[in-house]
């Protein structure tokens, strides 16, 4: 496969710049292009809040990306959307599970009616699926401490974070290297650091095999 069309890199670039950013580690173009679709498509749930500020009309846009779910999963998206159909490629390849991607637009109704971030969800689910299209299936137990991290991280719990950081690292030696730019996020617990700053701490992060 060929790399992802640029309005796809250039949309999680602008979404999710940390996941961008961990994505340039991922040698293989193919499977960097599978892992920018499938941030695309969490970066498409991401923006809803911001385009409409009724719940109920949100919750309408989420519902209409759940009815989605049945095209990408059967191998027949909408025609003519880009994520849509970059992920429905994903899917085939990697035999990615319906439920976390289900599970994550559900979280995302619930948090415009007010309900807490359910971090499994949010970001467990999500870096399972990206581990899985780096490395393939049997790795999800390795990242679920990685993946409650870097959501407490990007909920405002730094703390919290650093406090799982030994347990995340200790299961994350059974991660297989290649996959290791699904989980390298975890360890940015400063949303709001400069560019520069992360890009040295993803490195120092690649080359210790630790969040």
């Amino acid at each position: 496969m060929s790399a992802p069309p640029v309005d796809l890199d250039a949309q999680v670039r602008a979404a999710d710049p940390d996941r961008w950013l961990s994505s340039r580690f991922v040698a293989d173009e193919g499977r960097r292009a599978d892992l920018i679709a499938l941030y695309a498509f969490e970066a498409e749930l991401m923006v809803i809040p911001t385009r409409v500020t009724q719940p109920l009309l949100a919750e309408m846009r989420y519902r209409w990306w759940a009815d989605q779910m049945d095209g990408v999963f059967s191998g027949a998206p909408r025609i003519g959307h880009p994520v849509l159909e970059a992920l429905t490629g994903v899917v085939e390849r990697h035999g990615l599970d319906r439920a976390p991607l289900e599970a994550l637009i559900e979280a995302h109704i619930g948090r415009v009616h007010g309900e807490a971030h359910d971090l499994d969800a949010f970001y467990v689910g999500p870096m399972q699926a990206a581990v899985r299209v780096l490395a393939g299936p049997g790795h999800e137990a390795a990242v679920v401490e990685a993946g409650r991290m870097r959501g407490l991280a990007q909920t405002g719990r730094p703390e919290a974070a650093r406090a799982v950081r030994d347990a995340a690292n200790a299961a994350l030696k059974a991660l297989p290297t290649v996959a290791f730019p699904a989980v390298a996020p975890a360890t940015l617990l400063d949303p709001a650091a400069p560019e520069p700053v992360k890009r040295l701490r993803l490195v120092w992060a690649s080359l210790r095999g630790k969040v």
